[in-house]
């Protein structure tokens, strides 16, 4: 597997690691189905998928939960935003963390608690589209043909022999015939490239051919035309899924309509409608607010953005988009109805008891992160109320000295007339002398 070889190098060893365990599902299901004379890609395509949603269900579920929550604890979130709108300053953000905080801790969660399930399910994900991006490289079954076809362009048996430039020939077809040799892995790129590496980058040009390629590759080298067209023939059948070849990408620069167009245009349909099943658990959200309003944004344009990649990928990538979906879709009205007849409060019971059990190991009391939280807001509240005070007894005290000055200096005159200016005078005088000779 030159992905694997390349990848751990580069010191990626978690992500090659799960990639190879991806890889061992999907050669055990194509095993599984030839077990049954059937050898076809696709169908272990949507078998692995279903395998994979199977096996993440519980991350789902916990996920659909910490999202039903968070629908609930939407609104007194909101009104505490609402409270503090356009306060920057850091005594109100302090304020408004502690008071969101004190709500989480209510319902027995956290502001991260929903992100644990996106971050475990995020790597395993990105290995399934590398996967299914080079089937050869994780299914041996299918690479055994693939390697025929090396075997017989290089004239050797061993590819360990391999020297750099046996396969400038094809790299040169490739190049002729229009041949994508971009993407995850630069596969056109053979320079100090030797032995069973190099083997495994012709393995991932023979892999972008589309059935007319492999007929053209068969006329460039006519002494290995035979091996090629047994083997390009077993290739496209297993490569073929209901009349579509999932090696080739729906889009091949044409704008008339193909039967592969099917597949980008079912991916962004079944992921649209698998985001409205998901948000069926969140009615209590308010529709007017930022979050909801880019959510909803979101559930159009993810949809849209499914179609323009799934035309532009190898429809293998699309087909596993679909079943996804699709799969997705079936499993969100089994999750849904398991949700609705959950009750919430339990569920904050549940979520609570979690909590203070991780305290008692840490050997603190109950709810001693929700006691701390609302002795600082009575403390910043009560700071808050005696600096008040304090600036109205001020201001009071500004107010009673003014008026005594001012009656001071307008006694015995008229308030404004020239006599009360010079009485003002005198008396100012008479009091600064007074203060001298003391």
């Amino acid at each position: 597997m030159s992905y694997l070889v390349l990848t751990k190098t580069g010191g990626f060893f978690l992500f090659a690691w799960i990639c190879e365990i991806m890889g061992q599902v999907m050669n055990a299901l194509f095993a599984f189905t030839s077990l049954f004379g059937i050898q076809n890609i696709g169908l272990s395509i949507i078998l692995f998928t279903l395998v994979v949603k199977l096996l993440m269900l519980p991350l789902t579920i916990q996920q659909q939960k910490s999202s039903k929550l968070m629908a609930v604890m939407q609104p007194e979130i909101q009104a505490i935003q609402n409270k503090y709108k356009g306060k920057t300053d850091n005594e109100s953000m302090s304020r408004m963390n502690i008071e969101t905080k004190a709500v989480y801790e209510k319902y027995g969660t956290s502001m991260t608690g929903g992100c644990l399930q996106l971050v475990i399910q995020l790597p395993i994900l990105l290995a399934l589209y590398r996967v299914i991006y080079n089937i050869p490289a994780y299914v041996t079954s299918v690479k055994s043909y693939f390697m025929a076809v090396v075997y017989a362009l290089t004239g050797t048996t061993d590819v360990t022999t391999l020297a750099e430039g046996a396969a400038d020939s094809l790299l040169q077809f490739a190049t002729d015939h229009n041949v994508t040799l971009t993407g995850v892995n630069a596969i056109g790129d053979l320079t100090g490239v030797t032995g069973t590496a190099l083997a495994n980058k012709m393995v991932d040009i023979f892999y972008k051919l589309n059935p007319s390629q492999w007929t053209d590759l068969a006329a460039a080298f006519p002494d290995s035309a035979s091996v090629i067209q047994v083997n390009s023939a077993a290739i496209e059948s297993m490569n073929s899924f209901l009349g579509i070849n999932l090696a080739s990408t729906p889009f091949n620069g044409s704008f008339v309509p193909n039967a592969a167009w099917l597949i980008p245009i079912l991916a962004g349909l079944s992921q649209w409608f698998s985001a409205k099943l998901m948000m069926a658990n969140q009615k209590n959200q308010d529709e007017d607010s930022q979050s909801a309003q880019m959510m909803k944004s979101m559930n159009y344009t993810m949809p849209l953005i499914s179609v323009f990649f799934c035309f532009t990928f190898p429809t293998a990538v699309g087909l596993y988009w679909v079943a996804s979906s699709v799969l997705q879709c079936i499993q969100q009205i089994g999750v849904n109805r398991y949700l609705n007849s959950f009750d919430i409060d339990q569920l904050i019971e549940q979520n609570v008891a979690k909590a203070n059990k991780k305290r008692a190991k840490k050997g603190l009391p109950p709810q001693q992160v929700n006691m701390n939280a609302t002795t600082s807001l009575k403390n910043i509240e009560a700071k808050n109320e005696r600096e008040e005070a304090a600036r109205a007894e001020k201001l009071e005290r500004t107010k009673e000295q003014v008026k005594d000055s001012t009656e001071y200096y307008n006694k015995n005159a008229k308030p404004g007339s020239l006599a009360a200016k010079a009485n003002m005078v005198a008396q100012y005088n008479e009091r600064h002398e007074k203060q001298k000779n003391k």
